[in-house]
């Protein structure tokens, strides 16, 4: 059976702003959320993922809003992670308009939610999210948005939150994360080939080959991606009636999110763009009809 890969922008939240970072620190502001999730929306993303980067650190998630900002015009399943703590955090953004939640900080202190979780809501809403660096030749788990060791190895842990309930695994590679390096595909691959559950590549992509890369060789079964689909989008995303409280407007538009910087290292794609490259590479990949019009 041909496995069909899906392809999902990542979208990370700080406040009302997506912001874009290198290992997941430096946040830079590059606009609002929704104008990006709309835009890839329209264009054929298979999915979406939110991240609430700051939660961790502050102790709240900071989602609701904007999810069901999202929900109201956007047709595709919808992953929100940052901040979960409890299951009446995860029944708030249900409600909201989620399809599923990420859980990393909190499943780490508390693996038992996880398990509570599945029970609960069903292990297809709930996703185990990995942030991993490589330390000394092995692969750590980190939390708090990759400010915070565990000793915990990944490999083990991710076998861990299967067996607890979780229906997909996020792994992100803090060491990869926005630097345009391609994805780890050794940490990749090692979880793909030991868990039987879909797992999310993310960290690091910065052209069409790295994502057949994750596919190909890192046995992937989704690419999630941000860099690369938000430096596509940039220029034509931007109101300014949603800046007034970010004051120079113009001085934002020349410098969101270190634009010239980042183009440098990046090959920049649209979605349609990236689908009919793993398609090329015989990737099978699902077809969009007539969002363009929704």
């Amino acid at each position: 059976m041909v496995k069909t890969i899906r392809v999902i922008p990542r979208l990370d939240i700080k406040g009302p702003n997506l912001v874009k970072g290198i290992h997941l620190e430096g946040l830079r502001v590059l606009g609002k959320p929704w104008d990006f999730a709309n835009k890839y929306y329209q264009e054929g993303a298979d999915e979406l993922i939110y991240i609430d980067a700051v939660a961790s650190l502050y102790g709240r998630n900071n989602l609701l809003d904007i999810v069901k900002r999202t929900a109201e015009n956007i047709f595709i399943p919808l992953t929100v992670g940052g901040g979960i703590r409890s299951l009446d955090d995860i029944r708030d953004l249900l409600r909201a308009g989620a399809d599923k939640v990420a859980i990393n900080t909190a499943a780490v202190g508390d693996p038992g939610l996880i398990a509570r979780a599945a029970q609960s809501f069903g292990s297809q809403c709930i996703v185990g999210s990995i942030q991993a660096k490589l330390n000394d030749g092995k692969y750590e788990v980190y939390t708090d948005n990759a400010r915070e060791r565990t000793d915990r190895e990944v490999l083990r842990w991710a076998k861990q939150l299967v067996e607890l309930g979780a229906g997909e695994l996020l792994v992100t590679s803090v060491d990869r994360e926005g630097t345009g390096t391609g994805y780890d595909l050794q940490l990749i691959s090692d979880i793909a080939r030991a868990v039987p559950v879909p797992v999310i590549a993310c960290g690091g992509c910065g052209n069409a080959d790295h994502l057949a890369a994750a596919v190909q060789s890192g046995a992937a079964d989704a690419v999630c991606a941000s860099s690369i689909f938000h430096y596509h989008y940039v220029d034509e995303i931007i109101s300014d009636t949603e800046y007034r409280d970010e004051g120079n407007i113009e001085f934002l538009k020349k410098t969101r999110g270190g634009l010239d910087f980042m183009r440098s290292r990046l090959t920049p794609l649209s979605i349609p763009a990236a689908k009919d490259f793993l398609r090329s590479r015989s990737i099978s990949c699902r077809e969009t009809v007539g969002r363009h019009h929704a």
